[in-house]
């Protein structure tokens, strides 16, 4: 992709209210401005204004109809070069039950959908409503434009090795891991505003939340430069023609 003069990137994560939104103005090779916005859901995302060029969002795209040992290909790509942080990249099962109605059945179809057999976690279980969120909108053309990418390969991609402090400790956010994550970020370039901008009350989110989606709009300026890398290099497509693949 050839970055016009102006452009903007948005990186997206996760949060429990919905999707935080990094959306970052790029101008003559850099980041300039920056604004931190709210989604309620995908569509939204999409429909950000100013609109991104690039949305590199920390979320699976692409499900395949039957998972092997590690999971997708980019998850198996990627998570022995993560090192003490290779738990932060989970084995994402089969499309089938990521549509599961409830956690049981969930693990009913992950068992049938796998090889060897795999029960789904209960961290993956409460993320697949976003999956779905993304997975129903998603088209291999709109691929051109949304990216999957992961905070820690960002991280790991940019300082050229994993990040040295957990984001997190006993499933809480490590106040410190945060704050170098916040730091480092702000080191290669991306405006300080992203992390001082305030959501509308009652967003529930915490400040690991915006360092990840900070991560993110660094991988979608690095895809927008033509300088990210893919994770596996060649194409791995589901069954809907979607492209399986960690950007960053």
């Amino acid at each position: 992709m050839t970055a016009r003069a102006e452009t903007w990137v948005a990186g997206v994560d996760g949060c429990r209210s919905g999707w935080i939104c990094a959306l970052m103005q790029v101008s003559e090779g850099r980041p300039v401005y920056g604004e931190l916005r709210f989604a309620m859901d995908f569509g939204r995302v999409l429909g950000l204004i100013p609109s991104p060029a690039v949305i590199a969002i920390d979320m699976p795209i692409g499900l395949p109809e039957r998972t092997a040992p590690g999971g997708r290909p980019p998850e198996r790509a990627v998570r022995g070069l993560l090192g003490e942080r290779q738990s932060s990249v989970f084995a994402i099962p089969s499309r089938a039950a990521v549509y599961a109605g409830d956690y049981r059945e969930a693990c009913r179809v992950a068992l049938e959908t796998s090889d060897p057999p795999r029960k789904v976690s209960k961290q993956a279980f409460h993320i697949f409503p976003k999956i779905r969120d993304i997975d129903a909108l998603m088209t291999p053309q709109l691929q051109a434009r949304v990216h999957e990418c992961h905070p820690e390969v960002a991280l790991m991609q940019a300082n050229g090795a994993p990040a040295p402090l957990p984001k997190k400790v006993m499933s809480r956010p490590n106040p410190v891991g945060v704050q170098w994550r916040i730091d480092f970020l702000k080191a290669r370039g991306i405006p300080e505003k992203l992390f001082t901008d305030a959501l509308p009350r009652g967003i529930r989110h915490g400040r690991d939340d915006i360092a990840d989606a900070a991560a993110c709009a660094l991988t979608a300026w690095r895809i927008l430069e033509g300088r990210a890398v893919r994770y596996p290099a060649e194409p791995v497509r589901d069954g809907r023609g979607l492209d399986m693949a960690i950007w960053a």
